[in-house]
């Protein structure tokens, strides 16, 4: 039963969200519609923007790829949580819980650079439209999309290898839906002192500075907003950055809250509600925020159900 050495835990038991049977059986059927909904609706999204060419820009690239990281997102951590609800076990092996905090770990902070590489689009179209078609040019939404996954998968592998190499020498119990970074590593019978310091000082790095680039990006988006003359004309510019102020505001209201702050105020309850907000619900609503309001992907829609219904013909 030992591992290396270094862990003599081979599994783990995920409680999931509660214990109660009768529970279990409305949150199974409620979680299985939000996946459906989530795969479904940023499947649409991604195939509205490729089938229609008006939407090839930067903006909708940007979407496009959110809408893919969602759906990886969601199937990172939901299929496991139903499977663990259906099974009296509840156990996962060790490999596989660090494999979930990995992809877990790198789709949240991809989804973080994405907001901030949109943010930067609006902030281009808004603040300097004359240079907006040579600064968001293909190649630079290429290579902000690419740093953005790398970036990403750098944090989560470093998480990853220090997790890694800590002992578990029991209980073995998490109290948690999926495998978190710190309900593991309050199971851990090692120092965890680098483990919290990297969590809360580079985990703060890579979650605060889009957030910080967004907010000053928005300022600058405001002032330059203020300065049109007409009301129409104001609410006109400004109603294209709403759908992704909403996202912002619910993505890291909620992440912020949960990870930016000493692991001493960890608590249970709350950070497993918190955390099915931002890992399943905002996911799921994204297609219905950037699309309900937006003439261009209301006809993208269109299109694409046109051209389903004449396939079917």
């Amino acid at each position: 039963m030992t591992r290396g050495n270094q862990s003599h835990i081979t599994e783990f038991l995920l409680l999931g969200l509660t214990s109660d049977p009768k529970q279990q059986v409305w949150l199974f059927a409620s979680f299985l519609v939000m996946y459906l909904v989530n795969v479904g609706g940023n499947s649409v999204i991604i195939a509205a923007i490729r089938g229609d060419v008006r939407l090839h820009t930067p903006m909708y690239f940007f979407l496009s790829n959110l809408s893919f990281v969602d759906i990886c997102f969601t199937n990172v951590i939901v299929p496991q949580m139903l499977a663990n609800m259906q099974s009296k076990s509840k156990k996962v092996p060790f490999t596989q819980c660090l494999t979930q905090m990995y992809f877990f770990v790198a789709c949240a902070i991809t989804d973080s650079f994405l907001l901030a590489a949109m943010a930067l689009d609006r902030y281009v179209a808004i603040c300097h439209p004359l240079r907006y078609t040579t600064t968001m040019n293909p190649r630079r939404c290429f290579q902000l999309v690419t740093a953005s996954w790398l970036v990403s998968h750098l944090h989560s592998l470093t998480h990853t290898i220090l997790m890694a190499h800590l002992s578990f020498c029991g209980p073995n119990t998490i109290h948690h839906f999926f495998c978190d970074v710190q309900p593991l590593l309050m199971l851990s019978c090692s120092d965890t002192s680098v483990n919290e310091l990297l969590a809360f000082t580079e985990g703060s790095l890579v979650i605060m500075s889009p957030f910080i680039f967004i907010t000053v990006s928005y300022v600058y988006i405001t002032h330059a907003v203020l300065r049109v003359p007409s009301r129409r004309g104001r609410y006109k510019v400004f109603s294209t950055c709403g759908p992704h102020l909403m996202v912002v505001a619910l993505y890291y209201g909620t992440a912020i809250s949960v990870y930016i702050r000493p692991s001493s105020t960890y608590s249970v309850t709350k950070d497993r509600v918190v955390t099915v907000i931002y890992t399943v619900v905002i996911p799921m609503l994204n297609p219905f925020i950037y699309s309900l309001r937006n003439r261009d992907m209301k006809q993208a829609l269109r299109k694409l159900a046109r051209r389903k219904e004449q396939n079917k013909h």
